[in-house]
């Protein structure tokens, strides 16, 4: 049995109730085949056996009261997986799907993910069961505050800096902020994703779904075809979707659809982004009012889609942005993608794509971002927040952008030249594995054991 199968074995046998956290590792573990094979070192310093558990792993109780005087309890996580390269760093996500598992594959991620951008940031991520759908804003403040007063004594600004995800936007950064303020008497750049008027970065909003669009833009260079009057599919609704919308729209592209957890709208005209934004960022609000208000859209409760494939996935398109949440394209839509003319995918949210659709993306030998590359804008923006923190200055909407945009074509650079190295130019997922595995191992044996 090779090194890789043999820690991968001990994986599947301790943690058999975590398949996300399963299936990241053996994506990543998969493409790392050859380094082993080229490289004895990492094997020597047995760095896979290290690299998989988390230096600190943090769950604790987070009690909170509602509106109506009653006692409500959550659990809240925090993963610190690795430090080798800079403080950690990675988002907390508020989501009745949270939990030791998800938190598990969203931190490897993350450790990889944050090499590739070039900065000097580690791996973690955090979050909480919390629902804030149907909450209050003085439950969100309430529930926002017990669970900052739990994470504070774990946190610092050169120690662990989170950002936000799915669930934590700019209010509830704002409330968390806060309460660390409060707890810590001092004013760090602890929390990234926080308002322009006290240490915020402009562009951190946009950051990772433009990042995505200027990563799918690359590969299509090498393939000399271009965004520009080509229709395009977004999944979700949240940030990623709404700025990966604006992007493509800004490069001349058609994106037509937008998702949410209730359904998806299907806009032959192209999707209208002041709508849009109105309904989900002011309203806060389901996409079925954006049918209601838009005549030429078409809305598909999820109560109609199949049970073996999402519908959106099987519409006529050039390029596919999912940008809503893990293993949201199975086979199946993979499949469809392809028969319906799909010639690019690139991943705003992290790990949409099941093994299997990747592997059938792979083989098609269409472009294909896996999302620890293409979505690295959002949290490569979050470094620059945390240096302009630091240095207690603020950059300009232009001067974030060009920053931003040329990370990403590092990115797109080092994960190409990684590929070609291993003999597979396409292959876009061994080469961003191997390029941020490579730096964090490195940096792991040359600090000792």
């Amino acid at each position: 049995m090779s090194y890789v199968n043999e820690v991968l074995a001990r994986l599947q046998k301790k943690f058999p109730h975590q398949p996300e956290f399963l299936q990241a590792v053996t994506e990543v573990f998969e493409s790392l085949e050859p380094l082993f094979k080229k490289e004895k070192k990492y094997q020597k310093y047995n760095i896979l056996s290290r690299i998989v558990i988390p230096e600190r792993q943090v769950n604790f109780r987070v009690t909170w009261i509602n509106d109506k005087g009653e006692i409500q309890v959550n659990q809240g996580y925090r993963i610190q997986y690795n430090s080798a390269i800079g403080p950690y760093k990675g988002g907390l996500r508020f989501h009745p799907s949270v939990s030791e598992g998800t938190i598990k594959f969203l931190g490897f991620e993350q450790i990889f993910k944050n090499s590739l951008t070039g900065l000097a940031m580690g791996g973690g991520k955090g979050g909480s069961d919390f629902d804030p759908k149907g909450k209050t804003e003085t439950e969100i403040m309430h529930f926002c505050q017990a669970f900052m007063t739990e994470l504070s004594r774990h946190i610092g600004a050169r120690t662990d800096v989170p950002a936000g995800d799915i669930g934590v936007g700019g209010r509830e950064i704002g409330y968390l902020f806060g309460q660390y303020k409060k707890l810590q008497n001092s004013f760090d750049g602890v929390l990234t994703g926080k308002a322009l008027g006290w240490g915020g970065s402009l562009v951190r909003p946009e950051a990772t779904g433009y990042g995505n669009v200027y990563f799918a833009e690359e590969m299509l260079k090498e393939k000399k075809e271009s965004l520009e009057g080509k229709i395009c599919l977004v999944s979700g609704s949240g940030n990623v979707a709404i700025y990966t919308v604006e992007k493509l729209q800004q490069l001349g592209a058609k994106p037509v659809t937008v998702s949410d957890s209730r359904g998806y709208i299907y806009d032959s005209e192209g999707i209208d982004l002041v709508l849009l934004k109105d309904i989900k960022e002011v309203r806060r609000e389901s996409l079925v009012e954006y049918a209601k208000e838009r005549k030429n859209a078409k809305y598909t409760p999820v109560s109609e889609y199949p049970n073996d494939h999402n519908p959106l996935w099987n519409t006529p398109c050039f390029a596919a942005f999912p940008s809503a949440t893990q293993n949201e394209i199975n086979l199946k839509d993979a499949e469809n993608l392809l028969k319906n003319g799909c010639k690019c995918v690139s991943e705003g949210a992290n790990m949409p794509s099941s093994l299997d659709a990747a592997h059938k993306f792979l083989n098609a030998k269409i472009c294909y971002g896996p999302a620890k590359a293409a979505n690295a804008g959002g949290v490569a923006t979050s470094g620059l927040e945390m240096s302009q923190n630091a240095a207690m200055i603020s950059w300009t909407f232009e001067e974030v952008d060009k920053k931003l945009h040329g990370i990403m074509k590092h990115i797109y650079a080092i994960s190409k030249e990684t590929a070609k190295e291993f003999g597979e130019a396409d292959n876009l997922v061994l080469g961003s594995n191997i390029a941020g595995f490579r730096k964090v191992a490195d940096a792991m044996i040359e600090q000792g054991i």
